[in-house]
């Protein structure tokens, strides 16, 4: 980026909380001020942009993304906003006719639906005549198969076919894959729209939690190729800058050796064997392992994939190495196995290795105060999902349904991770959820319950630069906006601005610039602030319509 200078808007920034302005030169940010300041800093050399009341902020980042999966929904015949099984099945007999080959959907959700019951075989077998159909739950931990799909991949039989058309375990991962059989143009496709996708949405990176389960080694080099610069022109031939993606790698192992040789088998740098290490499934498939039976089907406490032996052999052994490893963990006996193999790990390899290596565990949805302590104990990150308790907490919800009034009020307990230390970062799971950072942070604003809730403040921090710091970045600065730090920011079209808090006994907003605190926007308005410009080092990855050298003000 050439020497430019943003000015007339709003810069969020700890250096100055006033700032107006800033100046970028290159890949660097090198002042932020006033905009009186800005007037005796302009000069012939640099590019200006008129803000016109725009908002500056570090880039975000995504903590916990699958991005070919994340492609392929946004591919797939959206069902997220269907509110009741008839819907999802006129949803899929109007792409029939557009659809060659397998008929993708995701995002059913049945839980709110008034026939309260999952599609079957026979729907879908009604509403696609007789097509192959695969359909993804929200959570992606179960699908719903149409009969030709089910005959084609021999599920009758296999663990997981519960002789419906719904599918888990072993029937899942079967049918999920032959749903897979990709080119590597096609999967490169995939990754290119998803990488879009959340550069427009203003993240400048995005943590891809691979792992055998949810996609190949080749997968995982097709992504690094793609956005390291080497991969060869995409299909649709156009250029492409995209978000840096922090690749990790979720594959269990026993010992140093089996980690190097994982590690060299993969053929491409990941910052950890960590992510979708999957201890248990999800809450919604019934699949997270509960210490109790679910409520409302209680001969299953759900799945578990890992024991404590192989939990304290991973954290042991990537200890050892001075690696991140990391697991997927939702239910509370999933944090029991968790927390108990990291003490073993501990034990073998002593507690500051285990902190050291900086370890983190992904969802983390139901830990009591001894599992918080324990996660503080030995400096385990948590990497949450905020929108989650906007899709399914509070009364009547789909955690109400599942754990009973008792244990659901307890979920995502994101305000007790910060009292008690522990790191914390935030992520959408896409495409569990979308890829829309301001909803993120504003869940975490407004969970349900009011002492979960935390400050616009720190959540804005958990979406960007605590994502920098789980992933081990070294720049002590990337995320921030002052002067010597990376230019990754991204301009947004906002309503208003002001001081948020989680405490509603407190006054939430201020616009007292005597406050000192930085403005961010409010969240309350109806909209969300909508991306103008995404940067990343400098280098612009989305331009907005309307932000343009024409339309917002650009001049030399």
């Amino acid at each position: 980026m050439p020497l430019t200078l943003y000015r007339n808007g709003s810069v969020y920034s700890a250096a100055d909380p006033l700032a107006t302005a800033m100046l970028i030169d290159g890949d660097t940010v090198a002042w932020i001020g006033t905009e009186h300041a800005a007037e005796s800093l302009a000069d012939a050399r640099m590019k200006q942009v008129d803000l016109q009341g725009a908002l500056v902020t570090p880039g975000f980042v995504d903590s916990h993304v699958h991005v070919t999966e994340t492609g392929m929904a946004l591919a797939s015949v959206d069902l997220t906003h269907a509110r009741s099984l008839r819907e999802v099945l006129v949803l899929v007999a109007a792409a029939r006719s557009a659809t060659a080959g397998t008929l993708l959907g995701h995002g059913w959700d049945e839980t709110g639906w008034p026939e309260r019951r999952t599609p079957t075989a026979v729907d879908l077998d009604r509403a696609a005549g007789g097509q192959d159909v695969y359909l993804s739950r929200i959570d992606v931990h179960s699908a719903v198969v149409s009969s030709s799909l089910a005959a084609r991949c021999a599920l009758h039989g296999l663990d997981g076919w519960l002789g419906d058309g719904l599918v888990v375990r072993a029937a899942h991962a079967v049918a999920r894959d032959a749903t897979r059989t990709f080119t590597d143009a096609q999967r490169s496709a995939h990754q290119l729209r998803a990488l879009r996708a959340a550069a427009a949405a203003g993240y400048v990176a995005v943590a891809e939690m691979s792992a055998p389960h949810v996609g190949s080694a080749e997968d995982l080099r097709l992504l690094a190729d793609l956005t390291d610069g080497t991969s060869a022109a995409p299909a649709d031939g156009m250029a492409h800058t995209l978000p840096q993606v922090l690749p990790y790698w979720g594959q269990a192992v026993s010992s140093t050796e089996e980690a190097r040789a994982v590690l060299a088998g993969l053929g491409t740098p990941v910052l950890g064997l960590a992510g979708d290490l999957n201890i248990d499934g999800s809450l919604g498939s019934h699949s997270a392992l509960l210490r109790t039976p679910y409520s409302d089907t209680p001969d299953t406490r759900g799945i578990q994939y890992l024991t404590v032996q192989q939990v304290a052999d991973h954290l042991a052994a990537t200890s050892e190495l001075g690696i991140q490893a990391g697991f997927h963990v939702i239910g509370d006996g999933a944090m029991d196995i968790a927390v108990e193999g990291l003490r073993q790990a501990a034990q073998r390899v002593g507690i500051e290795a285990v902190r050291s290596a900086g370890h983190r565990f992904e969802h983390v949805e139901m830990a009591d105060a001894a599992a918080i302590a324990a996660l503080s104990e030995h400096s385990v990150t948590v990497s949450v999902q905020p929108s989650f308790d906007t899709l399914w907490g509070g009364p009547g919800g789909m955690y109400e349904t599942r754990l009973g009034s008792d244990r659901f009020a307890e979920l995502n307990p994101i305000a007790a991770f910060f009292a008690a230390g522990v790191p914390v970062c935030c992520g959408s799971d896409s495409p569990v959820t979308g890829l829309n950072p301001w909803a993120s942070v504003r869940a975490a604003l407004q969970h349900h319950r009011s002492d979960a809730r935390i400050s616009a403040r720190a959540a804005f921090i958990g979406h960007s630069r605590a994502g920098w710091r789980a992933a081990r970045e070294r720049d002590p600065l990337l995320g921030q906006l002052v002067p010597g730090a990376p230019a990754s920011f991204a301009v947004w079209d906002v309503e208003e601005l002001m001081v948020q808090v989680a405490d509603e006994r407190v006054q939430s907003w201020s616009t007292d610039p005597r406050a000192r605190t930085p403005l961010l926007p409010a969240l309350d308005t109806g909209s969300d602030p909508r991306c103008l410009q995404t940067v990343h080092r400098g280098t612009e990855l989305y331009s907005g319509p309307g932000f343009s050298d024409e339309a917002a003000g650009f001049h030399q």
